[in-house]
């Protein structure tokens, strides 16, 4: 940690990087990928359900910022701490595409990406600090997750949304190509317990069930479009015994399941 606090440069490189994630400010290196089938209309039911799940990838390239921007901060290898700069800037495509198609879609980024944010840098650090072969060996073991992530959700989207499947698609390359490269760089097979743990949070068949359910009830009462107001709840956010809604910055009354996207 010394030895960081005396590269103020570092520091700050990865402060801007935080400060641009979450506020939106990012940009492209690469043009948006686009599939060779001409864009067809949607229905109200596929943008809401396309925008929930742009949401999600929209957060996983949030927390993809933020763990390889911790691991490049902790690096002691200065070629490793180059590659994770380089994989980084195409996760900041990946981020910003999720996010050119959530404007397309009308939907919005989680309010939450702040939390999700720190707790991957919390977990990058302490990758980090595990010594770069095991930090790739994060590398590659999250990636993997992540591609079955995304072929996940090649199959859940609808069909018509050829630029959202188109964006997935490349993704889902760019992150197996991650993963070949950290293993040629000498990445170490993680220890079973960690291993488990990280299929257990992407891949836990309870897991993704509960993230389901989340992702259902945001499309009944969000919906897929900016300020939508809840069409199944329309009393939910109304003051105790008052007709006048409640600002919406008011906590959610105790009916409302939590979710990612309040």
């Amino acid at each position: 940690m010394l030895r960081l606090l005396m590269e103020p440069d570092r520091l700050i490189t990865t402060l801007d990087n935080a400060l641009r994630t979450l506020s939106g400010a990012v940009r492209a290196a690469r043009p948006s990928p686009t599939a060779p089938e001409p864009p067809a209309e949607l229905s109200e039911e596929e943008r809401r359900e396309a925008g929930a799940l742009m949401r999600v990838n929209h957060v996983g390239e949030v927390c993809a910022q933020a763990l390889y921007q911790a691991q490049a901060l902790t690096a002691r290898d200065p070629a490793l701490r180059q590659k994770m700069a380089e994989a980084a800037r195409d996760e900041i495509d990946h981020l910003a595409w999720t996010q050119q198609r959530l404007e397309a879609l009308g939907a919005r980024p989680s309010l939450l990406n702040p939390l999700w944010y720190t707790g991957a840098f919390a977990i990058g650090l302490l990758a980090g600090r595990a010594g770069d072969a095991t930090s790739l060996g994060f590398v590659v073991e999250t990636e993997r997750q992540v591609e079955e992530h995304l072929a996940g959700h090649m199959k859940r989207l609808p069909a018509a949304d050829t630029a959202s499947r188109a964006v997935v698609r490349q993704m889902k390359a760019d992150e197996a190509r991650h993963a070949d490269q950290a293993l040629a760089a000498g990445a170490h097979t993680l220890p079973a317990p960690l291993r488990w743990a990280v299929r257990r949070l992407l891949a836990e068949p309870s897991f993704a069930a509960r993230a389901g359910e989340i992702a259902a009830w945001g499309r009944e009462h969000d919906g897929a479009r900016r300020g939508a107001e809840p069409r199944s709840a329309a009393r939910c956010h109304t003051s105790r015994g008052s007709s006048r809604p409640r600002s919406r910055r008011a906590s959610p009354c105790r009916g409302c399941p939590p979710c990612c996207g309040r």
